[in-house]
């Protein structure tokens, strides 16, 4: 028998570790849309110190040529980007200490339920080699492709943690009334959690498009951007609004027949929250020159969004399927 008093304490920790990755992947997009990918040069260190530079006349005087010669030929100290890349190393650092803890604390349902256990243990082995991968962006020169394996890599972790915690729950999840549920229902519900993951995928080749067409304007001139935009880019556009109707579809029958305190409804409310702050967040990168709070809140919005269908599929694999 579990302590519920232990079971709560997982259950809190374990949310919270969520809500910090989520947290990183927003300064991740920080990182991004500044153009601080390069902040740092070198990992673990950065510029060869634990605590990096706040001037260029704390570096040594020959270090343009001394990146050049680790294939870095462009590196130039910038205060800004130095810090903002060191802070994402920082709160990547804090991350790996919560999803540690989260683990340990999990040692609790080893007798009852060892996989939520060994999930948490995978969990953390993964973001050790997502801290490994991190570093392999930093020494590929931040190539697409690197960047792109980051990116879902952390959006698996946090579906292993949503996994994790959610079955801590199964007594309170079963509870949850969906003898309505329909075949359709549960296909158009996967299918949808499909679609978010090509438009997340697609995302990350208009990121890289964008990334390539910011360096070719030196990070100035944003309003310019959207004249090279590739085609990839207007499929993208569109298909958010095939996202929009379908979960808009999904939501509509969860509130035909859920209690309107239901947790399946408040999950959905949700999920078109994030889907309308998505929409109107690209729509500002697209017509409003790109400003860079727009970016990593678009990326931020995808990522939950995932979340959200995700918790929805979980709740409804664990509920009851017989009306009381």
């Amino acid at each position: 028998m579990i302590d519920a008093q232990d079971a709560a304490r997982f259950r809190r920790l374990g949310t919270l570790t969520i809500f910090a990755v989520y947290f990183v992947i927003l300064v991740g997009g920080i990182v991004r849309a500044s153009g601080a990918g390069m902040g740092c040069p070198d990992w673990p260190t950065c510029f060869g110190q634990w605590v990096p530079p706040t001037h260029e006349s704390q570096l040594p005087a020959n270090y343009h040529e001394i990146y050049a010669a680790r294939g870095y030929e462009s590196t130039a100290f910038n205060p800004m980007k130095t810090w903002t890349e060191y802070t994402n190393r920082l709160v990547g650092v804090t991350i790996g200490f919560l999803i540690f803890l989260t683990a340990w604390t999990s040692r609790l349902y080893l007798k009852a339920d060892k996989a939520i256990f060994y999930i948490a243990l995978s969990v953390f082995l993964l973001v050790g080699f997502q801290g490994w991968l991190g570093s392999a962006v930093v020494a590929s020169n931040l190539k697409p492709l690197m960047i792109t394996l980051h990116m879902l890599l952390a959006l698996f972790i946090v579906a292993l943690l949503i996994y994790a915690i959610a079955r801590s729950q199964k007594p309170l999840l079963q509870a949850i009334d969906s003898h309505w549920l329909t075949p359709r229902f549960a296909l158009v519900l996967k299918i949808a959690m499909a679609m978010t993951l090509l438009q997340v995928a697609m995302g990350t080749q208009v990121r890289e498009a964008v990334d390539y067409i910011a360096h070719e304007h030196s990070y100035i001139d944003r309003q310019y951007w959207r004249d090279s935009f590739p085609i990839i880019f207007y499929i993208h556009r569109s298909f958010s609004s095939i996202i929009l109707f379908t979960n808009l579809w999904l939501t509509w029958k969860i509130y035909q027949h859920a209690d309107k305190t239901n947790l399946l409804l408040r999950t959905a409310y949700a999920l078109m929250g994030l889907i309308v702050t998505a929409i109107l967040a690209g729509v500002s990168l697209d017509r409003l020159g790109f400003p860079v709070v727009a970016q990593p809140l678009h990326l931020l919005m995808a990522n939950l969004i995932f979340g959200a269908q995700f918790f929805i599929f979980i709740c409804l694999n664990y509920s009851s399927r017989k009306p009381d």
